[in-house]
């Protein structure tokens, strides 16, 4: 019983880890193709990314700002340029 339940929380966070990688890549990806998008719909699209994240992963808001935030900012900055990118996506 013990065993089964371990695995299930495995499993479990297995699928939550892969969410988060496709949420991501899809991000990223929008971020870097959509040629209509707009600094701020960009802007809008990161906020939401680390809502959903945030929701799957309650107490990692310090591992997104370390990990992803900049990932995104760094995107921001190479499509819309400007040296203060990375704080117009802080919440």
């Amino acid at each position: 019983m013990v065993f089964d339940d371990r695995e299930h929380l495995i499993q479990e966070e297995k699928k939550k880890i892969h969410r988060l990688r496709v949420l991501v890549d899809l991000t990223t990806s929008v971020l870097y193709q959509d040629i209509a998008l707009t600094r701020e719909e960009a802007q809008q699209l990161v906020r939401g990314a680390e809502e959903a994240i945030l929701k799957m992963f309650p107490d990692k808001q310090q591992t997104f700002d370390i990990v992803l935030r900049p990932r995104f900012e760094r995107i921001l900055r190479e499509r819309w340029g400007g040296p203060d990118a990375s704080r117009d996506t802080a919440s």
